[in-house]
């Protein structure tokens, strides 16, 4: 199977293009919001790689131009915070503070989990970063001696939590202000997250948006000093 597909050197792109738009058939057809078509496309190329016995490197390799579409997509989020520039100017203060107060929450609840549960270091290292864009997350994770593969796995399990409660949390807790539900947003759940901000609002977008780039630097710069603190 291996040598067959090697013949296809794009066959990655075409199983990662087809099993979303599986898992987005399958949520419409559904309506279930759990059933978000990046889990249960990762799910299927999973099962798929294992079951073909197909190594994941060649995977990887095939799929790759996929991985460099992410930091172009990621860049995109500006133009909703373009047309939001007054906003931004006018709080910019509180959006540091609010961007500040995440990353340092996401950062201590994993040193809090590594401690009570008495993970291995490598592991908390791997998941320290769990709430910035994949193409940050795996670079703090490997830097810190974790494993950036399942940080990419953490990321995007992060980012499907957001985007599934964000809504719903935000009404049990009461928070009505746009710019603080667009932040709260995009600091712990990334792009991913901000697919479901861009959908409450222009404002929230924008500011979650914002959020994934000033919380990937604040965890790039924060992360090593609280795995100092990690077991």
């Amino acid at each position: 199977m291996t040598e067959l597909l090697a013949k296809f050197a794009t066959w990655g792109v075409l199983l990662s293009i087809a099993a979303y738009g599986l898992g987005l058939y399958i949520q419409r057809k559904t309506r279930r919001p759990w059933l978000h078509p990046l889990l249960l496309s990762s799910i299927l190329i999973i099962v798929l790689l294992s079951g073909l016995r197909v190594p994941y490197p060649d995977f990887k390799a095939s799929a790759s131009p996929v991985a460099y579409l992410l930091l172009p997509a990621t860049v995109s989020l500006a133009i909703p915070l373009y047309e939001q520039w007054e906003l931004l100017k006018k709080n910019t203060t509180a959006i540091l503070i609010g961007c500040f107060s995440g990353v340092l929450a996401s950062l201590g609840s994993i040193a809090v989990m590594a401690w009570i549960l008495r993970m291995e270091r490598v592991h908390a290292a791997t998941l320290l970063p769990k709430s910035v864009t994949t193409a940050i997350g795996m670079d703090v994770a490997k830097t810190l001696g974790g494993m950036a593969p399942l940080a990419a796995a953490a990321i995007i399990l992060t980012g499907i939590a957001g985007n599934l409660i964000a809504e719903w949390l935000l009404k049990a807790l009461k928070i009505e202000e746009p710019l603080a539900r667009g932040i709260a947003i995009g600091t712990s759940s990334h792009a991913i997250g901000t697919a479901k901000a861009l959908e409450l609002g222009e404002v929230e977008g924008a500011m979650s948006g914002l959020a994934i780039a000033v919380a990937g630097v604040m965890t790039a710069v924060l992360a090593p000093v609280v795995a100092v603190l990690l077991p």
